[in-house]
């Protein structure tokens, strides 16, 4: 083993892009760790993670060897019958060869193959200083990393995420001479462009953090996002309430500070008349502020700012982030002002002008298909059919508001606010909003009754008339959202419990869009759906055998889909399953190869062996058992009871010829692998589980 040093590299540079930071800093970090793996160097990683603040890029790690291991090497040359003439003296072939090799032939070794003898030249070197890969190693994790449109600066061809100001390269306590960007490797950092504008001395590579930390700069990500959590807690408490922390404001304010401090500011009262969603909003995404909430997770008028200083005059700073934000806040205040006059009604007028889709019409042309599927919804999911079509009547509203031409992602949240303000019931009010649940991979489907029966007909609608256009999803491109749909739709059936058939749906979905000469394939759409479906059983574990097994039924119930999903895993665990799933199979391929018809029912007359003559009374038992549990859907309760069919299943199969030559007792014993086919395939082909 060789001797371990530390190993430090960093590259100041202008503030570095925010959301691109974190993946900078990890392709820095990987490119130097592949780069001394690739060499052989020795290297102790320990926790070492990437480093990075907004102004470098850092790279500790504990242990680096000094240097290579030995290097080994092996060429292969001539087989002896072409490297050795007669007499045994070498040919032209074997003298080049070692003429290459740099030593003279009787020096080179032979070895073997499945074709023979031949000359091999093994050399062993000494390994590289790690000093001297360095610089190749820096330079091929540069050119590695992710940067989509460098940035040039000066007179120079060399390009970067930004420009560079300084390089740090110690290995143990020396600096490796390198160059990069123009730029010659020392040992001397940089502290805070404010609080310590000067050089940093680093004498070794341990010192890296706690000496940026005495000159203002916290260059691990993780302590300056708990210092940030912790500071911004603390002055949300301070207010009387608690911070809305979310990972995403939480990341890009980490990669915009390097030493962070909060300051706990504040609003007008007056403004948090405006929908609290709209003002998050304002402060989360255009500043990078964290909301203050009150017990009942309602907006406070305090929110909290990350100075990337710590400031004599704190008052002064709050004071200059409550002076950003009050414009903002007031245009959403006129915004919503004026909408309210408007009223929420009279914003679907011009719904009419706005063109959905050039095949499809308007947006005023969806809103009458999605009223008539809510009308067709409501009633089968225990929804009021009247309140399901003003809903729908209203949904789309919102679109012609200044509040959402402002802030988009506010699309049914101001419908919500607009239709209580207007009057509209709070079931109503509610559904607008949850209409466009789940918004995202991970949220929430729909939670009141009203809420999904909207989002089901909209997102029906959205999918036979997507496909209806010919806007289905190809690779990457999926203008319609089609597959974002396709699971939420499907999510929110599955997960509400509803029992609704899929195909009729979509056909209720094709009526609709007669009038546009449009219509959608109902059986490519079923198994898009299908497909978006297996993603999502995935995610939760469930095995592809299981899926394929439901999805061949394709059930019309998406619902009852689920629950045969559940009852194939808790058959698969059964000790049974294995072998009936493999005579399921064996079954399907004696019937598909069958070439006379198949009697419709078994003669007990033609039964002659006493294991077909049990196995008939078992499947007979069987059929009259779980006739009534397959009439309730109870489908672990039908697999459980054909699990007991193993033993006259194996029997049968062991002891009787299936294709006997009689053709009535071939006949007889079909039709009764039929009826036990049959059976076994009423929940699920289970021959899928069959290895």
């Amino acid at each position: 083993m060789s001797q371990l040093s530390p190993l430090l590299i960093e590259l100041g540079t202008e503030e570095l892009p925010v959301k691109a930071l974190p993946g900078l800093a990890q392709a820095f970090f990987d490119g130097v760790v592949d780069g001394l793996r690739k060499r052989g160097v020795e290297l102790e990683l320990g926790d070492a993670r990437p480093l990075s603040t907004p102004r470098r890029l850092a790279v500790l790690l504990p242990g680096v060897g000094l240097e290579q291991p030995e290097q080994r090497s092996e060429v292969l040359g001539p087989y002896l019958n072409i490297a050795l003439d007669a007499e045994g003296q070498p040919t032209k072939a074997l003298q080049g060869f070692a003429a290459k090799a740099g030593i003279d032939w009787t020096a080179l070794e032979k070895t073997s193959d499945n074709k023979g003898e031949r000359f091999v030249h093994r050399a062993v070197s000494p390994g590289a200083r790690t000093a001297a890969l360095l610089p190749e190693i820096l330079r091929e994790a540069i050119a590695a990393m992710p940067i989509p449109k460098p940035m040039r600066w000066g007179d120079h061809d060399w390009g970067f995420a930004r420009p560079a100001h300084w390089l740090v390269l110690l290995h143990g306590a020396d600096v490796v001479e390198a160059e990069l960007f123009g730029l010659k490797a020392d040992r001397m950092s940089r502290g805070h462009r404010f609080h310590h504008d000067k050089t940093v001395w680093l004498s070794q590579p341990q010192d890296y953090v706690e000496s940026l930390r005495a000159a203002k700069v916290l260059v691990d990500p993780a302590e300056r996002r708990a210092r940030i959590v912790a500071e911004v807690e603390a002055a949300a408490g301070q207010a009387g309430g608690s911070a809305r922390i979310t990972e995403d404001n939480l990341e890009q304010v980490v990669n915009l500070v390097e030493w962070p401090s909060a300051v706990l500011c504040s609003f007008e009262r007056a403004f948090l008349a405006v929908p609290q969603e709209a003002l998050i909003e304002t402060m989360e995404i255009n500043q990078k502020f964290f909301p203050v909430l009150d017990d009942s997770g309602k907006l406070t008028e305090k929110f909290i700012g990350i100075a990337n200083i710590e400031s004599k005059d704190v008052a002064e700073v709050a004071k200059g982030y409550e002076r950003v934000i009050r414009p903002r806040f007031a245009d959403a205040k006129f915004f919503f002002d004026e909408d309210l006059k408007q009223g929420l009604e009279s914003m679907g007028d011009g719904l009419k002008t706005v063109t959905y889709q050039a095949k499809l019409g308007s947006v005023a042309d969806k809103v009458a298909r999605v009223v008539a599927l809510a009308e067709v919804i409501a009633p089968q999911v225990g929804a009021d059919p009247v309140l399901a079509k003003r809903a729908a009547q209203l949904a789309k509203n919102d679109l012609q508001s200044r509040m959402v031409n402002e802030f988009p992602e506010l699309q049914g949240i101001a419908g919500r606010h607009y239709a209580v303000a207007g009057g509209e019931s709070p079931e109503v009010a509610l559904a607008i909003d949850e209409a466009y649940q789940p918004r995202f991979g991970g949220d929430d489907i729909a939670l009141s009754p009203l809420g999904k029966v909207l989002a089901i007909a909209e997102r029906v609608d959205t999918l036979a008339g997507g496909f209806a256009a010919g806007l289905k999803p190809t690779g990457n491109k999926d203008p319609f959202a089609l597959r974002r749909n396709a699971l939420g739709l499907a999510r929110t059936i599955i997960e509400s419990g509803f029992e609704l058939d899929l195909r009729a749906l979509l056909a209720s979905a094709n009526a609709g869009l007669a009038a546009r000469n449009v219509q959608a394939e109902v059986g490519e759409l079923y198994d898009f759906i299908l497909d978006r479906l297996k993603g999502y059983y995935a995610d939760k574990g469930v095995p592809a055998t299981h899926f394929n097994a439901v999805a061949e039924l394709k059930p019309a119930s998406l619902y009852d889909f689920d629950r045969r999903l559940d009852a194939i895993g808790t058959f698969a665990a059964l000790p049974e399953a294995e072998a009936l799933a493999a005579a399921n199979k064996r079954i399907r391929n004696i019937l598909r190869k069958a070439e006379a018809d198949i009697p419709g029912q078994i003669d007990a007359s033609l039964l002659q062996e006493d294991a077909e003559r049990a196995l008939a009374e078992a499947v007979t038992a069987a059929i009259d058992d779980t006739g009534a549990s397959l009439h309730q859907k109870d489908y672990v309760a039908v697999l459980a009871r054909l699990a007991r069919l193993r033993p006259q299943v194996d029997a049968f199969f062991d002891g009787v010829m299936v294709n006997a030559e009689d053709p009535a007792l071939r006949g007889n014993r079909l039709a009764l692998l039929t009826m036990l086919g049959e059976r076994l395939g009423k929940v699920a082909a289970i021959e899928h589980l069959s290895s």
